[in-house]
């Protein structure tokens, strides 16, 4: 079993940054970053290999956030953010190798999340 720790949420005015952290209790295939707003479903923002090789990421988020990996952790630096970026953030892991890591399935394990609020 895999425990994730997420840190760095926060307030944070529009326009401004933030770095979100998460740490992994051991290797992973695959690290990525959810985020859930209010009402809204999960929505995939993120994900890298543990090579560093195919960073993804959502449409509404690229070019201002940027995914990066070390070891057992991985980071968000989200960059310009807006309003509509509010949410509760999620570090995800996953064992294996997929075509697509847009999906909620092709994690196993999930962190406790983090907020990210952006005020206009």
């Amino acid at each position: 079993q895999i425990q994730l720790v997420e840190s760095g949420g926060g307030l944070v005015q529009a326009g401004g940054s933030l770095k979100l952290s998460c740490a992994a209790s051991g290797p992973t295939y695959v690290m990525g970053w959810f985020r859930q707003a209010p009402g809204k479903e999960r929505q995939f923002v993120a994900a890298v290999e543990w090579s560093g090789n195919r960073p993804s990421y959502g449409d509404s988020v690229k070019g201002r956030f940027t995914i990066t990996n070390s070891g057992n952790s991985v980071y968000l630096q989200m960059n310009s953010l807006e309003p509509d970026d509010t949410a509760v953030y999620y570090c995800a892991a996953g064992r294996n190798s997929r075509p697509n890591y847009a999906p909620l399935s092709a994690y196993e394990w999930w962190g406790q999340g983090t907020l990210v609020t952006v005020s206009s």
